[in-house]
């Protein structure tokens, strides 16, 4: 008879049978207690099938009873096994458990008798219950405990560990145990893997898995190294549960479909996970994108109903929310990512008040849950709140010492009561939250958790030193941010940020480290804006940072001029200013040195900078935050953005091993650093280039010449502020009045009559003094406020032009071929938006030199920029367009409404190009929002491409002035006897002074008209 094939009725027959049998035994006889045994197994039988909780209840007595009538010895084949039967009844107690798992009293009786049962081994078994059942049994139930309560669960944890450690001593033992304790692992709190019991439990699954190989085995193995490295945060248990899960993810295509299925959802919610706290641990951009793409990949897998899903959601939107604040980057998110837990913060407060007792494992859990949420809390009455709740679990972790992860305690409190400070400026918080950092440093148990903590001492700690300028505080301060520079996990935005901190204490405090903490800031500002892998993302944390970005160059350079070394605050204002402009100027660094020493090298260079170009002005679209798409790990198909951020880390990285390289040849130790003051003084080598460096500790005006040491101008004490205060004027008179109102003009004269005043007065008397020629090129590098209008009320006595950077001004007068004849001119123009337009493209058209013209249709954005490409001069008449924020969406407006936009133009190589007119609106105006010092406008984008000089303008012109300007600009220009032997493209700015000058001679032209113009680079 095949047991497994009986039916319900059959089974219920046989107890019908056995309940006749025993009836007709008397209570003491030979038989009773195997018939007992019997009865017991069919009604056990019959549970399996019915569910009938009556039966499993009668079964559990039936054995009972069997195990009372047992006499203290085996008499005969009559005795039932009392081992056997005793472990019967265990396993039919733990079998009516599992149908009613909160009440424990079974489990804990199943367990104490499994237990009883395994230590009379080997005496007490024979064939009839093998070692190894007993004790896969005693995991099992251990391992139930653990699900259904995961939060105290440690002795259990212990003891199957034990148990499953002592199974690897023996030969063959069964599999089941160590399966049992990774899926109860699973189900556990990180912190079960705490200290020596997660080396344990690793080294056992590990060796399980060296003596068993199986899918399932290596699977929980590398869930175990999981939550050892979310709590001791080693890279190799991180790499070793990386290979592990690799295996697991190769092998799921060859699965049965109907476990496939669930063990590829498994493996990859451990794969989110692992990467999720590979983000939180080292904070690299390529792992943050992997972490978004894991957790799209997850979610793609499970069903909306799923119990993870809310979870999943939470992380992979606070992933994207990270994202934002880095990168600036928007995903259109098709989930509500509410956070899953829902925190009562009185209730929590209130039980802590009014309880004496220890608070368990479980009830940390629900606190820490609390505690993550209030981190970002800023409403006082919500602070102070939060304040009192974790001042009363500060105490608790002291009386009780039963927390099992008191920083978790320890780093909101100190966060929340800075916070407390930033909004009441009472310094008795910023005490409290210092002691209570200290004390979460003297628990960190990993160097990561150390120096995460350090990192939010220091900001304090920098508070209370400028408050209060303790030396020992800024000595500690100090200490604190050398430990964070010199650890490879501190992420490198932190970093630059520290050392900017320490350079502004340090030189307050007159501390000797000031030149060793600028220059570490230094070192560490380009590396942070390599840290995003666009152009986009990278000025959004520009203008993100921008208070560390705009301050520390010319608070660095200040501080050089005031020890006396002009040369290098000169270098540290070259270095410090547009940035952008210059990481995109390294991406066509001329290899023709390289090459005549290592023709490989230059190649491979060529190659890499070319790759990191198209990366860097790449357009990132709009991405959904929907989950279709792969459901293979490592794709990128719904992550564009993360395929950039791998793509460039790994070009960063060759890169900076092939710069290395080369720089251990003989002839290139110099190779890509910083351009040397006697470099950059060649700027100088037609004119004098004047510098402002705009800054609150000292502001000074340096003039830059080629053959003779700087000069230094000194400024009143009210400089900075003055400056300030007419910029603002200047920004408000735009804002409230068009420019052509009576308002604007008289705020517009009085600004540009005081900037005459402040900066153009000195500089002239100081040219006086030095000797240099009235009517002589001069250049402006200005710098913060003074971008806009210096050169106003100037132009009379000498020719001015704008820079950027000193580097693009040597750069645009670097030979190119040269071409015979006076130069060819493309034309672009849409005369149907513009009134007046008609006449200026006339007076274009009628020059004595080969025009091209895009006029209307012709002008669309790819003819334009084929065109740039064969013609020495381009003179646009079209409209010019601002995006607040976005300016590299900056545009020229062509034919049915496209638009050629910064972008578009700096990806563009334009080797003919010499001179540009940018007859449009806003082509030498900053957006909103962006860094003044970063100089990112139309102009510059088109200097930056190829054009050795261009003219632009400020703001909104008046389209009726460019038929006169420009037959007087080229006029001035196409003459060969104005200047000969002068290169046309270097005429252009005596040209433009010159018609510039005409236009004033009209009185109907307002001031912003003729103001408006401003020339860039030769």
């Amino acid at each position: 008879m095949n047991i497994q094939e009986l039916s319900l009725p059959e089974i219920e027959g046989l107890i019908y049978v056995h309940q006749n049998i025993l009836s007709l035994i008397p209570r003491f006889g030979p038989w009773r207690a195997s018939c007992l045994e019997q009865l017991a197994f069919w009604r056990s039988r019959h549970h399996n099938l019915s569910d009938s909780h009556e039966q499993l209840e009668k079964s559990i007595l039936n054995l009972a009873e069997a195990l009372l009538l047992l006499p203290s010895r085996r008499t005969g084949r009559t005795t039932p096994n009392p081992v056997r039967l005793f472990f019967q009844l265990t396993l039919t107690l733990l079998l009516r458990w599992a149908g009613f798992p909160d009440d424990i009293t079974d489990s804990s009786c199943g367990i104490k008798y499994l237990r009883y049962l395994r230590d009379l081994w080997p005496q007490g078994f024979d064939d009839i219950i093998p070692y190894g059942y007993v004790t896969s049994i005693l995991v099992w139930a251990l391992a139930s405990r653990v699900e259904l309560n995961p939060g105290d669960c440690m002795e259990e944890i212990r003891e199957m560990t034990t148990v499953c450690r002592e199974l690897l001593k023996l030969e063959g033992p069964p599999i089941d145990p160590f399966i049992f304790l990774g899926e109860a692992l699973r189900s556990t709190r990180p912190y079960a893997m705490k200290g020596e019991l997660g080396d344990q439990v690793v080294e056992c699954l590990r060796e399980a898995d060296v003596r068993f190989p199986s899918r399932e085995l290596s699977f929980l193995l590398a869930c175990s190294l999981c939550r050892r490295f979310d709590m001791k945060r080693s890279i190799t248990d991180y790499e070793e549960a990386t290979t592990l899960l690799n295996r697991a993810i190769t092998s799921i295509p060859d699965l049965p479909e109907d476990i496939r299925r669930n063990f590829q959802k498994d493996v990859l919610t451990e794969v989110a996970r692992l990467s999720y706290m590979r983000f939180v641990t080292y904070g690299k951009p390529e792992h943050l994108e992997e972490a978004i793409s894991d957790s799209r990949t997850i979610l793609n897998l499970i069903p909306p109903d799923d119990p993870y899903r809310p979870l999943l959601s939470y992380c992979l939107a606070s992933l994207a929310d990270k994202r934002l604040d880095e990168f600036g980057i928007e995903v259109i998110e098709e989930e509500h990512h509410n956070d899953p837990h829902t925190i009562d913060l009185s209730s929590l407060t209130e039980s802590l008040t009014n309880s004496n007792s220890s608070i368990s494992n479980e009830q940390w859990w629900e606190h820490f849950r609390a505690l993550d949420t209030l981190i970002h809390i800023t409403d006082m009455g919500e602070i102070e709140a939060a304040i009192k709740y974790c001042r009363l679990l500060h105490v608790s972790i002291y009386r009780d010492r039963t927390c099992i992860d008191p920083q978790r305690v320890l780093f909101p409190f100190g966060v929340l009561l800075f916070s407390a400070f930033r909004n009441t400026h009472t310094i008795e918080y910023l005490d409290e939250s210092i002691a209570i950092f200290h004390d979460a440093l003297k628990m960190a148990n990993t160097a990561i958790d150390q120096n995460y903590l350090a990192g939010f001492l220091t900001v304090p700690l920098y508070y209370r030193t400028l408050l209060r300028r303790r030396r020992e505080d800024l000595n500690e301060f100090i200490q604190l941010v050398v430990t964070l520079l010199n650890d490879t996990n501190t992420g490198v935005s932190y970093k630059f940020r520290f050392s900017h901190l320490w350079a502004i204490l340090a030189r307050r405090l007159g501390h000797p480290s000031v030149t060793a903490a600028y220059e570490n800031a230094f070192s560490l500002m380009q590396d942070t804006l390599y840290y995003a892998p666009t152009l986009e993302s990278q000025h959004f944390r520009l203008v993100s940072m921008r208070e560390h970005y705009e301050e520390l160059p010319s608070h660095y350079a200040s501080y050089q001029v005031h020890t006396g070394q002009i040369n290098k605050a000169i270098e540290t204002l070259e270095r410090g200013r547009a940035l952008l402009w210059s990481e995109m100027r390294g991406f066509r660094t001329s290899a023709d040195k390289l090459r005549a020493v290592d023709s490989n090298l230059a190649a491979e260079f060529e190659a890499i900078n070319g790759d990191l170009e198209k990366v860097t002005k790449s357009m990132v679209p709009r991405e959904n935050m929907g989950i279709e798409g792969s459901e293979v790990r490592g794709t990128w198909e719904t992550n564009p953005f993360g395929h950039l951020v791998t793509k460039q880390r790994q070009l960063l990285d060759d890169r900076d091993k092939l710069i290395s390289r080369i720089r251990a040849l003989p002839e290139c130790g110099n190779f890509l650093k910083p351009p040397s003051f006697d470099t950059l003084r060649s700027a100088a080598l037609r004119g004098p280039v004047i510098i402002i460096n705009h800054c609150a500790q000292r502001s000074d005006i340096l003039i830059l010449l080629y053959d003779s040491p700087p000069s230094l101008i000194t400024t009143t004490d009210d400089f900075y502020g003055r400056a300030v205060e007419l910029r603002d004027r200047l920004v408000k008179a735009r804002k409230d009045h068009s420019l052509e109102s009576k308002q604007y003009q008289r705020a517009l004269r009085f600004v540009l009559e005081s900037l005459y005043k402040l900066v153009g007065k000195p500089v002239i008397e100081e040219f006086r003094k030095m000797r240099i020629p009235e009517q002589s090129r001069v250049w402006w590098y200005p710098t913060s406020v003074f971008y806009d209008g210096v050169k106003h009320y100037f132009s009379d006595l000498y020719i001015p032009s704008y820079t950027p950077t000193l580097s693009a001004l040597i750069e645009s007068r670097k030979p190119k071929r040269q071409t015979s004849g006076k130069p060819s001119i493309l034309l672009v123009a849409l005369p149907e938006s513009l009134r007046h337009a008609i006449k200026e493209i006339w007076a274009i058209q009628h020059l004595n030199t080969t025009i091209t013209s895009l006029i209307s249709k012709k002008a669309t954005p790819s003819s334009v920029v084929e065109g740039l490409r064969d013609h020495q001069f381009s003179h646009f008449v079209c409209h010019g367009n601002l995006e607040p924020g976005k300016p590299f969406d900056a545009s020229f407006k062509l034919y049915g409404g496209q638009q050629l936009t910064l972008l578009e133009i700096v990806r563009s190589r334009l080797p003919a190009a010499e001179f540009a007119f940018l007859s449009a609106c806003h082509t030498a105006e900053l957006t909103e929002e962006s860094i003044s010092d970063e100089v990112l406008h139309l102009a510059a984008a088109m200097q930056y491409c190829g054009f050795r000089s261009v003219v632009g303008t400020m703001w909104a012109m008046a389209d009726k002035d460019g038929h006169d300007l420009v037959e007087h600009f080229y006029e001035s220009i196409l003459s060969s006897d104005d200047e000969p032997g002068v290169a046309y493209y270097e005429r252009s700015a005596r040209a433009l002074r010159d018609a510039v000058k005409n236009l004033r001679r009209r009185k109907v032209v307002a001031l912003e008209r003729w103001v408006n113009y401003v020339h860039y680079g030769a």
